[in-house]
């Protein structure tokens, strides 16, 4: 029986020759929307009216914790609403922490055109990405969040706070829009509304680049390779 061990690849290690050969560019993305979820469902359960005109549902996937910042835009948004009432804010994530939650169930009471729903399976949650208007993060901190390259995955637009993690994958103009603050988040926001081409742009050039720097088949074959040549490594006779 052979036992093999993965180890960090990183240079001025014995395995840096190896860590040269295998570079895998970041996670691979690859999402399963429902297609037999819901959509009427979930915005009644989200308390939005079906009736109003051109309906824009803006989602923001977090957990429910301070560096996810989901109280960030909850002002500017809401007044945002009350100028234009078809335009909503969603916030889906889990409670993760309780204290917090209280927090933000409270704020999002108070503030008209924002919405607050529990986690969802994976692939409902994918179907509701696919369905709104455009992906919404706020966060304090990233590394490479998994729902932005989704959202990118199902060519929607992105509307991401300027962080590092965040414009290490989101170009600002090209795969997405990156907002600093509050009142740009709603002047970007704005434009997307006014300018569906935009949108359209801006979700197919988010989809080419994961297929491109985040194919979940490269990844396969990354590892894959990454064992084929440690096993060979581990073939070679001792110096």
């Amino acid at each position: 029986m052979r036992l093999l061990f993965l180890a960090v690849l990183r240079a001025h290690t014995g395995n840096a020759v190896t860590a040269q050969r295998v570079r895998p560019n970041g996670p691979g993305i690859a999402t399963a929307p429902n297609a037999a979820f819901p959509w009427h469902t979930f915005l009644q359960r989200a308390d939005i009216p079906q009736s109003a005109d051109n309906l824009h549902v803006f989602l923001l996937i977090c957990g429910l914790r301070p560096v996810k910042d989901p109280l960030y835009l909850l002002d500017a948004f809401s007044e945002w609403h009350q100028e234009e009432p078809s335009v909503y804010l969603v916030i889906v994530g889990p409670e993760v922490d309780p204290v917090f939650t209280r927090e933000v169930k409270a704020k999002v009471e108070r503030s008209a055109g924002v919405r607050l729903l529990p986690e969802m399976p994976q692939g409902d949650l994918h179907a509701a990405e696919k369905n709104c208007f455009a992906l919404v993060n706020s966060s304090l901190s990233e590394g490479m969040s998994a729902a932005i390259l989704e959202a990118m995955d199902l060519e929607v637009p992105v509307l991401a706070r300027n962080i590092p993690g965040n414009a290490a994958v989101v170009q600002h103009g090209v795969t997405g829009l990156l907002f600093s603050d509050p009142q740009e988040f709603v002047q970007l926001a704005r434009r997307l509304v006014r300018d569906p081409e935009l949108g359209a742009e801006l979700g197919a050039q988010g989809r080419e680049y994961v297929r491109t720097r985040h194919s979940w088949r490269a990844e396969r074959d990354t590892y894959q390779r990454l064992v084929r040549t440690l096993e060979g490594d581990a073939d070679r006779p001792a110096c």
